[in-house]
């Protein structure tokens, strides 16, 4: 750690210099003009424990360097000692304004100065171990979350597998759907971390059909009632599968399971919400996923195209789905187009 020592007499650079040269883990770095020093603090901000300066100087005086050398950065909490003598108190305040740290008194007595730059060296040695301690605990949350994340999406994606094996469309399906998610999420201005959530849970939100039987999930006419009825309990089943978890993730996937088939004027299911008590999450997804089935080639029906889905979406704004949400949906597919 260096020790900047600045006075434009080089022998009272020398007496200081010899005091505290054998301080542990001490190197002196002595200057006779203030612009010199200034310019050895701004290479080596981070490496300078404590300066110490004189006040009288040609040029540029004590004060001042102080207030120059606080605006380098890397430099604006590093122990600085003015020497001054006893009675000028109104030159002390002067320095405390500017940012001195502490005094020195005119003559210099050896010990007070070994045990003052020993004192606040040690003290800047704890700042600098401070900052490298929260720096390595952000370092290690960091890393901590990013594991987390990691095992979520690994869990996420082994619940896909496992709903892949019931129908070979899923996959693609829930692909697209996170696709339409995360555009409608931008086009709602939502922040970047929220959308990127949606998205990935949006993923989950049909993995209550590994409880739906072949016979119905597979079926490649229309259903009767009564296998309709056992088709809409996947999404009360998908929210059990999810719910639970002390993941937020997951937490948001069983939201999603159970509400992406309510409809805004409450005609939908399981529950029966309308409107602004269904979950957000779920009016995203609603769209997202009926658009998609509805330009996809089903057992039960043909592809529709695009334009069809589109006015389909359209129509049912304020009926099936939340008009804000379809709004940012248009603009979306609008601006891809």
């Amino acid at each position: 750690m260096f020790v900047l020592i600045l006075d434009d007499a080089p022998l009272n650079n020398l007496l200081l210099a010899e005091v505290i040269r054998d301080l542990p883990d001490c190197t002196v770095r002595d200057f006779t003009v203030p612009s010199d020093a200034l310019a050895f603090v701004r290479e080596n901000a981070e490496r300078i424990g404590v300066a110490i300066s004189d006040f009288e100087m040609p040029g540029m005086n004590g004060v001042e360097f102080i207030r120059a050398a606080r605006m380098i950065p890397g430099f604006a909490h590093v122990p600085i000692v003015m020497v001054t003598s006893l009675d000028q108190r109104s030159l002390r305040r002067e320095a405390l304004a500017a940012g001195a740290t502490d005094f020195l008194a005119k003559p210099f007595d050896a010990v007070e100065i070994r045990a003052r730059v020993s004192n606040l060296l040690a003290l800047n040695q704890a700042r600098l171990d401070q900052i490298d301690r929260a720096a390595w605990l952000d370092r290690e949350v960091k890393a901590a979350t990013a594991l987390i994340a990691a095992r979520e999406r690994e869990i996420v994606m082994m619940l896909m597998k496992a709903a892949e094996h019931r129908d070979n469309e899923t996959g693609n399906h829930v692909a697209r759907v996170a696709g339409l998610v995360t555009a409608i999420g931008h086009g709602l201005g939502l922040p970047e971390e929220q959308v990127e959530q949606l998205s990935l849970a949006s993923t989950m939100h049909d993995v209550g059909k590994i409880s739906v039987p072949d016979s119905i999930l597979l079926k490649p006419g229309p259903l009767t009632a009564e296998e309709r009825h056992e088709m809409q309990h996947h999404a009360e089943r998908g929210k059990r599968i999810l719910e639970g978890s002390s993941s937020s993730l997951m937490q948001l996937a069983a939201e999603i399971a159970a509400t992406h088939h309510e409809r805004w004027d409450g005609s939908g299911y399981p529950l029966g919400l309308s409107g602004e008590a269904i979950p957000l999450s779920g009016r995203i997804v609603a769209i997202a996923d009926v658009f998609d089935a509805l330009t996809s080639e089903r057992p039960y029906k043909k592809a529709w195209s695009e334009a069809e889905a589109l006015n389909h979406i359209r129509a049912n704004a304020g009926s099936h789905f939340d008009p804000v949400c379809v709004d940012a949906f248009l603009n979306a597919q609008a601006g891809q187009g």
